[in-house]
């Protein structure tokens, strides 16, 4: 990427990240008038949280060390505080403004503002703590959502298909080896013939250590034909030669724009992430891949983000799976997501072509999900 792109688009994230803190921090300044001591605490408090993200990611840039990934830790956890303390402050400043025109607020509470407000500091506090960790909670465990699918062609001797899908693992300094365990472990349960993630299996810069564990322990999945995987952004934020290297270290084929025969029966075809041309790779059209591929056999296509389906329909592409989107992650990005994606999350046909966009079974930033469950997706696929 780009140094001048790069730095515009950290500009204009720092000056948004900025800006919801100030509005944050003053409407909090503010409900605690003539609380004294409380109100620096509370400023005390307030900076060290905003400040450890961003700090702790550029200082791992000059010495990573125990101490920045746990900034980075409780930095995280702060970015999911900081979207709920926004929503639940626009809330209240919505009411606040419609009761000037409607008058709904009863007497004790216009007569008694400053204590009011005291209270609506609290509550607001208090609530988004509790929605950060009831995220956490659910982030925590693994689900397996089950799909019964079939595709009009024959696979010569084989006649189906169990495929485990795992996108969106995004291991790094938050979801370390130990998670990755548990994963592969749940993966292993299902018994899969085929295992495959369609990208952001890496989510950054991996320490040598910790990534040598991480390769052991991807070498544990079993599957009869192998483990394939596309990249996804972040394999490229993080280095994608390095997070390449541990991916195939653990055993795991990434395919860069290449199909493979498989038992010679049907096709698993990778393609590079879209943000690949953002680092001056080319990413081939899906027809030039598909040049020298039997198209009377299953075609089964990873591609990271699902966007331009279409493509993968006019090629004769038989099941698409995608990730990226984690159906939003946080409350209410799902229903952002919506606008920009055709399947932002689930089950899509279009013609002959069957789509499965999975919400990820990891995360990225905090550990935590309000907008959806982390899914592992058993796939029973059904040959002719």
């Amino acid at each position: 990427m780009r140094t001048s792109s790069m730095i515009i688009f950290l500009l204009i994230a720092l000056s948004i990240y900025s800006l919801i803190n100030f509005y944050i921090f003053r409407r909090g300044w503010q409900a605690l008038s003539g609380m004294g001591t409380l109100r620096y605490i509370f400023l005390a408090i307030f900076l060290f949280l905003v400040l450890s993200y961003p700090a702790a990611r550029f200082a791992e840039r000059l010495h990573r060390s125990r101490l920045t990934e746990i900034f980075i830790f409780i930095g995280a956890f702060y970015l999911a505080l900081m979207v709920h303390l926004l929503l639940l402050v626009l809330f209240v400043d919505i009411v606040r403004l419609g009761n000037k025109f409607l008058h709904y607020f009863p007497s004790r509470i216009t007569e008694h503002a400053q204590k009011a407000g005291q209270i609506a500091f609290f509550a607001v506090g208090v609530t988004a703590l509790m929605i950060v960790v009831g995220g956490i909670v659910n982030a925590l465990y693994l689900r397996v959502r089950t799909l019964d699918l079939a595709v009009d062609k024959s696979a010569g001797e084989v006649r189906a298909l169990n495929i485990v899908l795992v996108s969106d693992i995004h291991l790094g300094t938050i979801v370390r080896s130990s998670r990755l365990e548990k994963i592969v472990e749940r993966i292993n349960e299902l018994k899969p013939d085929l295992v495959l993630m369609p990208g952001d299996i890496a989510d950054e810069d991996i320490s040598p250590p910790e990534a040598k564990k991480m390769a052991a322990v991807l070498q544990k999945l079993q599957a009869r034909y192998g483990v394939f995987s596309a990249t996804g952004n972040h394999e490229y934020y993080g280095g994608l030669e390095r997070n390449l290297a541990y991916l195939r270290q653990g055993k795991v084929m990434v395919l860069m724009d290449e199909a493979v025969k498989v038992g010679n029966s049907f096709y698993v075809i990778g393609r590079k992430d879209l943000t690949a041309r953002q680092f001056g790779e080319r990413r081939k059209p899906l027809a030039k891949i598909l040049e020298s591929v039997d198209s009377q056999l299953p075609l089964i296509l990873l591609d990271h983000q699902p966007v331009h389906l279409e493509e993968a329909e006019q090629n004769g592409i038989d099941l698409q799976l995608s990730g990226h989107t984690h159906n939003g992650q946080l409350f209410p990005l799902n229903l952002i997501n919506k606008f920009f994606y055709e399947d932002n999350w689930g089950y899509l046909r279009k013609g002959k072509t069957q789509y499965y966009v999975s919400c990820g079974v990891g995360t990225w930033g905090p550990s935590m999900r309000t907008a959806s469950v982390p899914e592992i997706v058993q796939i029973k696929l059904r040959f002719r």
